[in-house]
Order: C-alpha cells, then structure tokens, then sequence
C-alpha cells in the first residue's frame, strides 16, 4: 500500500506538469487565433482604408479655349477595390443654353503610374469615356501610388454677353473613394488674371464652399479646406475679360453644328436616298403589269392544269403544296387515268391504265401518276404508308418548280436585299459617324428591331392565314394574329413611346423620323416589290375571272351570256379547278342544287373514277368534302418529324449536339 501511495504521490507532479502543459499550449493557441483575427481585422480595416490621399489638377487654358489637364492622383491601393489600376469617367455631353445636347471633344494624351507610363484602355460610357490605368494581368503592389493622366479637351469655356466664363468640375462627383484633399492650378494665355472666383464643393448640386480659391500670376489655385467624401469633389469657377480666350470662329461653329447633327442628316440623306432606290426600282421591276379586266369566266386558263392554277395564284406553293397534289389528283381522275376510293381511314389513288401513250401530260400530274405507278399502281395516302407519300409530294414539288419557277412571279429578292443592304449601309454610318450617346443609339437600333419583329410576324401569320383554306381555320389564324398584334403593341407600344418622349426632350426628333422612315420604306416595299410576270398577270386576272364564277349563285350564273348549262362533264372538268382555288364547296353546292332539278339520268350521277361512302348528302356535297379534305388527308398521313428528346441510349436515339441544353463556355 505504501509503495503504491508512494507511486501516486511520485505520480502526482507528473500530472499536474502535464497538465499545466495542456493549459499553456491551449492558451498559447487561442492567443494564435486571436493575434490571427486581429491580423485579419486590421488587414480589413486597412483594405477598407483606400482613399485618394491627394488630387491635383493643373489646367492649361489655351487662347482658342483647348484645354489641357493633368490630374495627379495619390491613392492608397490594398488590393480590396483598387488592384490593378484605377478608372476615370470623364463626361463628352453638356446641356447648352438652348436645352440641347452638345459635344466636347476629348483626347488621351498619356497616362502614368509613379513616374512611368502606364498601360491604358478605354470605354464608352453612357454620355462620356472611361478611362482604365493598369494591365488586367498585373496587379499592383499593396501601397501609395501616383496616377498622372493628361488630356485636352475643348469647347468647356462659357461665352455670354458681358464675360466669359471657365465652369470646371475639378474631381467629379462620382468617385467611390474619400478625398483628403483636392487642389487645382489654372493658367491663362497671354498673362490675363481672372476677374473673379468661386469655389463649390461637396455632393451633385451642393453649394458648399469647403475650399478657397486665390489669383496666382496669370491664373488662380483653388484648394479644399475639409476633406471630400465619396461622391463628393470640388469645382471651380472663373470669371474672366472678354477677349482673353478667342470665341469661336464660324468655321468652327459650323463643324461642331455637323458633329452633332451629324446623325440627324445621315438619317434624313438615308431615308431620301432609300426611297429613291425603292421608287426607281419599283418602276422597273416591281409594279404589276396590266392583266386585263377581271370578268367571270367558264374556261379554265389555256395550258394551264389545276396544279398549275394553284401554283400561280399563291404565287407558289401553299400549305407544301398538298392542295396542288389534291388538285392534280382529281385532274387524273375525271380524265379516266386513276380511280380515287374514299376508304374513310385511307385515301387510294389506282391507276387505270388508260393513259394515251402519246399524250403529255402536265407536269405535276405526271410526276404524281409516276408515284402510283411506282407504288405497283396503287398508291395508299395513310399514315403507315406516309413515306411513300411524303417521297411522292417531294417529287411532284421538284417538277414543278423546275418547269415553272419565276415564270409567273418574280419575288424581286434581289431587289430588296440591295435595298435592305442600302438602309443596313446607312445605319451603320449613322452609329459610327453619328456621335451618339445611348439614347440616341437607342433611336436608331430598337425601331429597326421591332420592325424585324414585325415584318417577320406579319409575313408568317399573314401568310399562314391566305393559305388556310378552310373559313374555321382562316378564323383561327385572324384571332392568332389580332391576339400576338394586341401582345406586341402593349409590349412595343410603351418602348416606341418612350424613345418619342426621350426623343422630343433631347431634340432627336428628326433623328427618328429619319430612322422610322428608313425602316417604313422597307416594310412597304418587302410588300410591294414581289410582282407577276406579263404572262402570270393574264393568267391572274383569267384565274380571278374563274373564281368569281365557280363562286357565282346558280341564278347569277344563268344571266351569263354564252354561259354552258351545268352538266356531270362541266362540273367534272372544273372540280379540280375548284379544289386548286380553294371553292370546291360552292361549286359542288351548284351541282348538287343542279342535280335536284336535273332528269332521272343525271340526278342518279355516279362517276366510275370515285368510290367512297354514300351516307351523307348528296353526291356534290360529299364530293366537295371529300376533295376538300384530300390535301388534308395526304399531310396527316406523312411521318412525324424525328424527335429530339428521344434517349440516348436507345437505338438511334443519341447523337452529338443532341437532347437539352446546347451553347459553350470556358475558364478564364
């Protein structure tokens, strides 16, 4: 037992030694953390501490009023905002006496770091320039640093009747740093004094005077008496004899007139010059020539195939063209080369085989009645059979494109790109000659977006809705196009409204008539300048003639000179017609109204080149629904596009660029 005591007791220095150990290193590594944190602390007071200790501007007033300033700019730099330079924003506007904007000129001539050039950039800014010291790839030692940067600048003298005047906002109000002290030395030509001085210094529109001012030599000093805060500088004026700086010249007046109008006169000479263009070249290619009178008409164009009346009157292909395939479709039927069989779920074109060998056909029925005899002489139009279809629509398209293109229209593309390449010429010349700040920018870039916007809009919905041939689906597009036009005005409405206002307040009006006019030119003129050939202007007017007579009330019809009694035969030979210009119901509403008056014979009027459901009707109302729906039937049987947010794990599915997302990016 002793000896154990005696272990505990031998034990017990040991303990408390490690112990106390324990302590000593604990309290040494809180007093660490500590002496770490208030490093931190004063590292971030000291950060926080960036200030311009001194500004300094030396302002040399030349006779003609040029000004050249140096400004010394003494900062502390520790590392928090100011790391590889500073930046000076220097103002090129002023609001003259008669409330417009007017221009000074400005020029970089060096810029130093310490007593040594310095690498430099600069930036335009809303109404002036932006000045950067330092290289984006150096940062600047933690410390005192001296910035000099020296510029000229002219026309900042103030003229009036009885004196001029130097108004100089030495420092600015817009620095995020305090500033100790700020001083400023000016120099007048020839030895002249100043008459008298003024100092103001503190925020924007501040009348304090913390400063003093005196007359040194042929000049002043000027020099803060507290210092500045952030957003708070120092500026001074100086009366002065009239006669000491030399007033503009005329010349000069002029000049600076044309600087500033500059953008104004680009517009107007632009916008006189464009519609020029567009007048001389209307004349020459874009007016519609005469077609003669349109006057109801029984006979379909000379040479001309249902296909081909369909394509002259959309001035090219509608809805892909389906309506024209439809329309050759019935062509071939009614002339004994195929038979159609309405199977309700389907829609089967057969060949008869009694083509005459030495007949020609027109194009697009030759093209397709290819496409039947390809498909062993019986085409089915159904959705398990879509690419068979959909290679015979492309084929049928490719004929008659080649035959026909530019025969009977001419879209003048040519034309109106030179004419949107000349307006593109001018209003770049505007931005780039035009010395504009960012409102007058605006001016001139968001009218020409919107009627980017627009033009696209209108030609798409408009164009979508003249090819909807049936009146539900022209409803439809005219309630799409009022609703995004209703959208568009209340979004672009409020913007054009602005650019006005901003416009009226900075005398920019002629600018944006200018620039409204240039962009309403071309709209009219993308309108205009598409015209028929000689050739498609008669055939337009015969096909209009057509349209008013397969529309025309049976009684109308019947005090018609000359007019042919409605048979089986003349309502087989125009029904194609009908199809291809979109009235295939009225017409088959005469036929059916004819029918019901008609002998035995032809009231029990049954065509060998149709087969199809009997119930509903009669025969003219269910051959105009059915030639009706023929194009419709041939579009919803053609396979659906390939889909983009298949797996990419599936068979097929995946593919470089594929699925979401997309773009690119990188480090810096």
């Amino acid at each position: 037992m002793r000896r154990g005591g005696d272990s505990v007791r031998k034990g017990f220095p040991a303990r408390v030694a490690r112990d106390t150990t324990l302590r000593l290193v604990r309290l040494l590594a809180g007093l660490g953390m500590a002496l770490l944190l208030l490093a931190g602390a004063t590292a971030g007071m000291a950060a926080a501490d960036e200030r311009i200790l001194s500004y300094d501007a030396q302002i040399e007033v030349a006779r003609d009023g040029t000004l050249t300033v140096t400004e010394t700019i003494r900062a502390i730099a520790e590392g928090a905002l100011i790391k590889r330079g500073i930046y000076r924003d220097f103002p090129l506007t002023f609001t003259g006496e008669d409330g417009r904007t007017h221009r000074v000129g400005f020029h970089l001539v060096s810029v130093e770091r310490d007593g040594q050039a310095e690498p430099s950039r600069t930036e335009t800014i809303d109404n002036g320039i932006r000045i950067y010291t330092g290289d984006k790839d150096v940062i600047l030692p933690q410390g005192v640093h001296t910035f000099a940067l020296t510029y000229t600048t002219d026309r900042q003298i103030r003229y009036f009747e009885d004196h001029d005047e130097l108004y100089w906002n030495v420092t600015g109000t817009g620095w995020a740093f305090p500033i100790d002290e700020a001083s400023a030395t000016v120099l007048l030509p020839g030895g002249a004094r100043p008459q008298a001085l003024n100092v103001f210094t503190g925020a924007y529109g501040s009348k304090e005077k913390n400063a003093r001012g005196a007359p040194a030599g042929n000049g002043a000093t000027f020099r803060t008496t507290q210092p500045l805060g952030p957003n708070e500088g120092l500026t001074i004026v100086m009366r002065l004899k009239k006669g000491v700086i030399a007033p503009p010249s005329e010349a000069q007046l002029r000049a600076a007139w044309w600087q500033e109008n500059m953008a104004a006169i680009l517009a107007g000479v632009g916008l006189a010059i464009v519609a020029a263009y567009y007048g001389w070249i209307w004349r020459r290619a874009g007016r519609d020539p005469d077609g003669g009178v349109v006057v109801p008409r029984w006979d379909p164009p000379e040479n001309a195939s249902p296909a081909l009346v369909n394509y002259i009157d959309n001035r090219g292909f509608a809805d892909g063209g389906w309506t024209a395939i439809a329309a050759a479709a019935l062509n071939l039927a009614v002339t004994g080369r195929v038979v159609l069989e309405d199977l309700e779920k389907a829609l089967v074109i057969s060949a008869t085989g009694k083509a005459p060998a030495t007949e020609k056909l027109p194009t697009g029925e030759a093209a397709l009645l290819r496409a039947v005899d390809g498909a062993g002489g019986r085409l089915v139009i159904d959705r398990q059979n879509g690419p068979a279809v959909q290679k015979a629509g492309d084929s049928f398209r490719k004929a008659m494109e080649t035959e026909h293109r530019g025969k009977y229209y001419k879209a003048n593309i040519g034309a109106i790109i030179a004419g949107i390449a000349l307006s593109i010429v001018f209003i770049l010349a505007i931005l780039g000659f035009g010395t504009l700040d960012d409102a007058g920018a605006a001016i001139v870039i968001v009218p020409v977006v919107i009627a980017v916007f627009t033009a696209i809009f209108i030609a798409v919905i408009g164009r979508s809705v003249r090819r909807r041939s049936s009146l539900a689906g022209r409803i439809a597009g005219i309630v799409m196009l009022s609703f995004f036009g209703f959208v568009g005005v209340t979004v672009f409405g409020g913007l054009v409204a602005s650019i006005a206002f901003d416009a009226v307040e900075t005398h920019q009006l002629p600018l944006l008539a200018g620039i409204g006019g240039i962009v309403l030119v071309n709209l009219v003129f993308l309108f205009l300048m598409g015209a028929p050939t000689p050739v498609g202007a008669r055939l337009s007017a015969h096909i209009a003639g057509l349209r008013q007579y397969l529309t025309l009330a049976e009684q109308e019809r019947m005090n018609m000179a000359g007019a042919p009694t409605m048979s089986p035969k003349h309502y087989e030979t125009l029904l194609p017609y009908a199809v291809a210009l979109g009235v295939e119901k009225p017409w088959s509403k005469t036929f059916d109204a004819w029918l019901a008056t008609a002998a035995a014979g032809a009231a029990a009027y049954a065509p060998a080149w149709y087969s199809g459901p009997g119930g509903y009707g009669g025969f003219g109302d269910r051959m105009g629904g059915f030639a009706g729906s023929m194009a419709g039937a041939m579009q919803s049987s053609l396979p659906p596009p390939p889909k983009s947010s298949s797996s990419g794990f599936s068979s097929g599915g995946g593919f470089s660029g594929g699925g979401g997302g997309g773009g690119g990016g990188g480090g810096w």
